[in-house]
């Protein structure tokens, strides 16, 4: 795969995340290579890269090609329930392993929460809400750990998007954060892995409210937001990394 798959595979990513392409969407090769303005075969290798990931799926018929992939309520709760114990081992190590740097890197992302919420902007709190959680994942300093954090978020994307557009949910999650980044800066683990599991996990009436919001954006078109040029996501994606080693 060349640099040119990859950028494009983060941009299709991207528009799947931001509810440009919902779950069940058809991934055609000469539209997207049309609108991307490039050849068929860099746009057929990005779809086998997010095939590979999870985040798109063959379509029923061979040969015709793949879809967003369309994730059921259960097995959704079951990948949540995954992420915040992946969530939660990162912070127990960051408790322990954090440095000065990451330390800031994790501040300074938790003020872009803090702006946005302010702001009642969930577009930058999306965004910004990442690099919280990036920043954790690299502060526990395990690159095993980092890559599968990072791999099964990348498939939840779209859903942590969802959950921003329930009532007051922006709200609530940057006091989820607070508290995660108060146990932290106390070294206190096991407050941390319990507020940590808190936020990520979808029980009850947040699990209800999620399901919600997938069935509303299959049934109409959603908001798209607007995601930041791919060469700055890139360079967020590649500062994430860069934190992990």
């Amino acid at each position: 795969m060349n640099r040119l798959s990859e950028r494009l595979r983060e941009a299709i990513e991207e528009e799947i995340a931001t509810g440009q392409l919902l779950p069940g969407t058809r991934l055609d090769e000469v539209e997207l290579a049309t609108r991307f303005g490039v050849s068929r075969t860099p746009i057929r290798e990005a779809l086998s890269l997010l095939l590979g990931e999870g985040l798109a799926e063959p379509r029923p018929q061979p040969g015709r090609g793949s879809v967003v992939a369309h994730i059921g309520p259960d097995r959704l709760c079951e990948m949540f329930e995954v992420m915040a114990e992946l969530e939660a081992m990162c912070v127990r190590l960051a408790v322990r392993r954090i440095t000065p740097d990451q330390q800031a890197t994790l501040e300074a992302a938790h003020e872009a929460c803090r702006a946005a919420t302010r702001a009642e902007d969930s577009d930058a709190y999306f965004y910004a809400n990442e690099q919280f959680h990036y920043a954790i994942y690299a502060a526990s300093n395990n690159r095993f750990l980092i890559e599968q954090s990072m791999q099964l978020q990348r498939k939840l994307r779209s859903y942590r998007r969802l959950q921003l557009r329930v009532r007051h949910r922006v709200a609530r999650s940057f006091h989820e954060h607070q508290a995660i980044l108060d146990a932290l800066r106390k070294g206190d683990a096991d407050a941390a892995i319990r507020s940590i599991r808190e936020h990520v996990l979808v029980q009850g009436e947040r699990f209800a409210d999620l399901v919600a919001s997938v069935t509303r954006a299959a049934d109409r078109d959603v908001d798209v937001v607007k995601p930041p040029p791919v060469a700055k996501r890139t360079a967020r994606h590649k500062a994430a990394s860069g934190n992990s080693h």
